[in-house]
Formats: structure tokens, sequence, C-alpha cells
């Protein structure tokens, strides 16, 4: 795996070997960046279920100013960590919640904070024909305070597979959808916002 674009491109990122994580393949990562494109200039970005971070490191990287990642294992944050150091960011631009991805959301909305940008390629959910997804991704949409942490125009790119059908709450409207082999990608915006 490798940072793709940007000032930081090329440079290689450590993974924990086995099954423990599943980073954001490079032709994805590519994907979702070609369609993002300047939009990520300058933006505060929160990365949800980060794993080694590659998301926000892409982020940084292509020129956003900071970057939250939120990843519950001390193990695959220790590997953020590496990943960061190696790309030669400045210290400043990267904060490390190891914790729960929803009590983190509980605490930032608590704690007023917004980002243009919220990212997350959690573990997939299992296929769910006839009956509600209870995947991470749904319980993204479903959180009550994921929504409130975007600033007006932001964005919130969900990650999941295929046999995971969703249910899209009210609250969001998607505006892109992208897909490669086993992965979607989904544009989200509040439904408010992207009027």
């Amino acid at each position: 795996m490798r940072i793709i674009g940007g000032t930081a491109g090329g440079r290689l990122l450590k993974v924990p070997k086995g099954f423990d994580v599943r980073p954001t393949p490079d032709l994805v990562r590519q994907a979702i960046f070609n369609s993002l494109g300047a939009r990520v200039v300058g933006t505060r970005v929160l990365e949800l279920f980060a794993g080694t971070g590659a998301l926000s490191l892409e982020c940084l990287s292509r020129g956003a100013t900071r970057a939250v990642c939120v990843e519950k294992s001390n193990r695959h944050a220790d590997f953020l960590r590496q990943n960061f150091v190696k790309a030669r960011f400045g210290a400043s631009q990267l904060e490390i919640r190891v914790q729960d991805a929803f009590s983190a959301l509980a605490q930032l909305a608590a704690e007023g904070q917004r980002f243009d940008l919220i990212l997350a390629d959690p573990p997939y959910g299992e296929k769910n024909v006839g009956r509600r997804s209870t995947s991470f991704a749904q319980q993204l949409l479903d959180d009550m305070h994921l929504s409130s942490l975007l600033v007006r125009d932001g964005l919130f790119v969900l990650g999941h597979s295929k046999r995971d059908t969703l249910e899209l709450p009210e609250v969001w409207h998607e505006t892109k959808n992208l897909k490669h082999g086993d992965t979607v990608m989904r544009f989200l915006q509040t439904a408010s916002r992207a009027k």
C-alpha cells in the first residue's frame, strides 16, 4: 500500500499482517480522490475506523490542513502513527483518538467540532437479504451525532460491501456512488445542505 498522490505520493504505508484490518485498496482510494479533486485542499478531515490511516494520510498529502483519526485498536493506531511520521507531515496536522468510533462521534459533537470531510470504510457487514442491515456502515448512517459534525456543504464518504444493502435515513442525501469489485463508496451530504 502507498500514498497515491500529492506531496507524499509514492510513500509506502505499513499495514498489519493478517486479516485484522482491511485497508481501502489503492484503486478504490484513487477513484475516491479523483472524484474529490481539489475539494480536499484546506479541509479538516475526520476518519472513522481509521486502521492504517490511509484515507487521512492521502487527504493530508493532497492539501488537507488537519485530520482526526479514530481507531479502536492500539496496535493499528501504532501503524497509523508510524505511517504519519514516514509521510513527514507536521505534528499539529494529525490527532489520533484510540477509542470506539461511536463514542468518539458523541464526544466530538459535544466538543462542537466540525469537519469538511468525513471518511469511513469500516469492516464489512454480512449479506442482508430481507432484513435491515446491522453493519457498522448502517450504524454510522443512523448515528444522531454524525451529521452534526459536518460543516455546511460538508461531505461524508462511506464505504461498504455491495452485498450489504443500506437504508439511507432522511438526514442524508447521496450525491455520488462509486463501485469497485465488492466495494461501494457513497458520497453523502446532509439533506438540508445538499439542496
